[in-house]
């Protein structure tokens, strides 16, 4: 079953200039990236794709940490891979949340560590099923910015809709 999943190269793997060997490791799936954008994190956005753990002690730290604000690197890399089995494959090339628990060949469990007050730096995040991917990949990117049509959509006309435009 073709499928879709989000991937984030969080702040930390940023900072440690990570992103092409996880684009290598991401490689051996054979899934197609249909969707690539840097992002600065918003507080709003942040919470709201973390929200499942608004009740965690540690949400503001994670808030902060997607944020960038833990490693002066305010973005990440967030990306859609597509096709065959991509979140089970994608999940086991990432390896457990937990970077201490990963298996040392996965992506955490090389480049992942949890810091003294307990935050997994973990350097990627891989949505977790199908209901989460839809929810996390329409949080993350507008239907035009893909190249397949995953999900379906609507068109609308906006009126005086502000935006940017190179001078």
């Amino acid at each position: 079953m073709d499928q879709a999943v989000l991937i984030l190269i969080k702040p930390d793997g940023l900072k440690k200039s990570l992103t092409g060997n996880i684009l290598t490791r991401l490689s051996e799936t054979k899934l197609e990236i249909v969707a690539a954008k840097m992002v600065r994190v918003t507080k709003e956005l942040a919470e709201e794709h973390y929200k499942h753990l608004k009740d965690k002690p540690f949400f503001n730290d994670i808030i902060q940490y997607l944020q960038g604000q833990l490693h002066d690197r305010k973005k990440v890399m967030a990306l859609i891979y597509w096709g065959q089995d991509a979140i089970k494959k994608c999940r086991d090339l990432a390896g457990a949340t937990n970077p201490e628990e990963a298996e040392s060949t996965s992506i955490r469990g090389s480049y992942g560590r949890i810091t003294t007050s307990g935050v997994y730096e973990n350097v990627i995040h891989v949505s977790s099923n199908d209901s989460e991917a839809e929810r996390e990949i329409k949080l993350w990117f507008a239907p035009d910015e893909t190249i397949v049509d995953l999900y379906a959509t609507k068109s609308i006309v906006q009126q005086e809709v502000k935006s940017k435009v190179w001078a």
